[in-house]
């Protein structure tokens, strides 16, 4: 059975067919994008930019590079001069990621999430970041709450986070039932016809409806010492089950 502890082996499984998987799921390549420039908007730039240093990005949970893409597209459409990290506890994954094309400024590393934020030195880092995303990652994460506060220390003062999550907790019943039908009727079996043997899909629905409801993320936002949490949901049928979630790093904080 796959648990948070031995997802990453099972997203080594099903990366060499992952983004097919994904390419076959109508607009999760939109929704990146709509998470991402909610990440570059909030990325304040005083000066011009060309006096000042490239903006350092952390993807966490990057996995086959999608989710990188949509902060690197977003990065270079506002101008912005940058360095991004993608990084993955998968490195299947993160063979597929290394596969495609990126400028000099991005580069992956592998390691588990709560690992990577404890350390400025294992991502090659000399000062805080200015910019964390995080899509489709916290339901595997077993220690929320430690992940959120490595984040928020690794994070410059002013710094943004970005969460991109599914949740169902808490939410009308409606829309529990509606995630479990489109699992078993549509990403269950897509999901065996693109890796017949991976239980991850399976996974995929348990750990949505076991994850945390919406209030309750916001909670740990603010208890890990987030300001100006902010909660949209996604247009279609999604609506009211994928959320973005926004916070920044008080620019006081110590």
């Amino acid at each position: 059975m796959i648990t948070t502890e031995n997802v990453a082996a099972a997203f080594d499984e099903v990366a060499p067919r992952y983004d097919l998987m994904v390419a076959l799921n109508p607009g999760y390549h939109a929704h990146l994008r709509m998470a991402a420039n909610g990440l570059v908007e909030w990325l304040a730039r005083p000066q011009p930019e060309s006096e000042l240093p490239p903006i350092r990005l952390l993807d966490l949970g990057c996995g086959s590079g999608a989710s990188t893409r949509a902060v690197l597209e977003a990065a270079q459409a506002a101008g912005l001069r940058f360095a991004i990290v993608g990084a993955d506890a998968s490195a299947g994954m993160l063979d597929q990621a290394r596969a495609k094309d990126w400028p000099a400024s991005v580069r992956f590393e592998v390691g588990q999430a709560e690992e990577i934020v404890g350390s400025h030195e294992w991502l090659g880092l000399d000062d805080p970041i200015s910019g964390a995303f995080a899509a489709y990652l916290f339901r595997n994460v077993a220690e929320r709450d430690k992940l959120l506060a490595g984040l928020f220390d690794l994070l410059g003062d002013g710094g943004v986070l970005v969460v991109q999550e599914y949740s169902v907790a808490g939410s009308r019943l409606w829309t529990r039932a509606l995630w479990t039908a489109v699992c078993w009727l549509a990403i269950i079996p897509l999901g065996l016809l693109t890796s017949p043997r991976s239980r991850l899909y399976g996974y995929l629905w348990r750990s949505v409806l076991s994850f945390d409801s919406v209030q309750t993320f916001v909670d740990r936002l603010y208890g890990a010492g987030f300001v100006d949490v902010e909660v949209r949901t996604v247009p279609g049928w999604q609506r009211g089950i994928l959320h973005t979630f926004r916070a920044r790093k008080p620019a006081t904080a110590a």
